[in-house]
C-alpha cells in the first residue's frame, strides 16, 4: 500500500510499543459507567446517525461495525469543508477536518449513551490531544459531532460524569462540536480492518479494541466476517 500516513506502516519495534501503549490506555479507561443521561429510545423514528472522531477511522469503524444495533458505518471527514475533504489534503492537519466516522444505529436496540460509552471505552484514547498511538496532528484529534441540542446535551452529560468518576488518569480531551456536515472518504478506506487484518498497523493498534469490545460489551458485541 503507497497511501496513507507514514507513521501506519510500521516496523515490528514500534508495533510491540504500540499495542502496549494501546493495552494501558484501554486498562486505564476500565469499566465504565452507563451514561446517566441518554436520549429516549422512541425520541423519534428512522434510524439516527451518530459522528465521532477519534484518531485513525480503520480502528474507530471496525469497532462499530460489531456492535448489535449499528447498520452501517462510513469512515470519513468532519469538520472542514467538502474543497479539502480529501485524505492527501486531511493529511496535512490544517483542514479543520478529523477522520470521523458516521454510524447509523437503530435506537430500538442501542442508544446514543451506549456508542458513546464504547466510543469512550474501547474505540480510542479520550485523553489524547491531537493524536492516538502513533499518528499525531488535528486530524487525529477526539471529538464528537452533535447533529442536535439531545445529541450535545448527552455527549457534554456524559464526558462530566467521566470526569466527575475520575475514571482517567488524565483530563478527557474530547471536543463536542456542531456537525456541519460529514464528508465519506476514498473507497480504500472503508472497512479497511476487514480487507486488511494482516497489516502491521492494524494488528498492533485495531485488533487489540475488537477483543476489548468483546470483552467489555459481550452482549452487545456481535461477530462479523467483513
Amino acid at each position: 500500500m503507497i497511501f496513507g500516513s507514514p507513521t501506519r506502516y510500521l516496523g515490528p519495534a514500534i508495533a510491540l510499543l504500540g499495542l502496549a501503549c494501546t493495552g494501558r490506555a484501554l486498562s486505564a479507561a476500565g469499566p465504565l459507567p452507563d451514561p446517566a443521561t441518554d436520549e429516549p429510545i422512541a425520541m423519534s423514528k428512522g434510524q439516527p446517525k451518530a459522528v465521532f472522531a477519534g484518531g485513525c477511522f480503520w480502528g474507530v469503524d471496525a469497532v462499530f461495525k460489531h456492535v448489535r444495533g449499528v447498520k452501517s458505518v462510513t469512515s470519513g471527514y468532519a469538520g472542514g469543508s467538502a474543497a479539502t475533504a480529501l485524505y492527501d489534503i486531511v493529511s496535512n492537519g490544517r483542514t479543520g477536518h478529523a477522520e470521523s466516522v458516521e454510524i447509523v444505529y437503530d435506537r430500538a436496540q442501542v442508544t446514543y449513551g451506549q456508542l458513546l460509552k464504547i466510543f469512550f471505552s474501547v474505540a480510542h484514547d479520550p485523553t489524547e490531544m491531537n493524536r492516538q498511538g502513533p499518528d499525531e496532528g488535528t486530524q487525529y484529534r477526539s471529538a464528537i459531532f452533535y447533529a442536535s441540542e439531545e445529541q450535545k446535551r448527552v455527549g457534554q452529560a456524559y464526558i462530566e460524569q467521566l470526569t466527575a468518576a475520575k475514571v482517567f488518569p488524565r483530563q478527557i480531551a474530547t471536543e463536542v462540536v456542531p456537525l456541519k456536515k460529514f464528508y465519506a472518504a476514498e473507497a480504500y478506506h472503508q472497512n479497511y480492518l476487514a480487507e486488511h487484518p494482516t497489516s502491521a498497523y492494524i494488528k498492533a493498534y485495531d485488533l487489540p479494541k475488537i477483543e476489548q469490545l468483546k470483552v467489555q460489551f459481550p452482549d452487545i458485541y456481535i461477530a462479523r466476517s467483513r
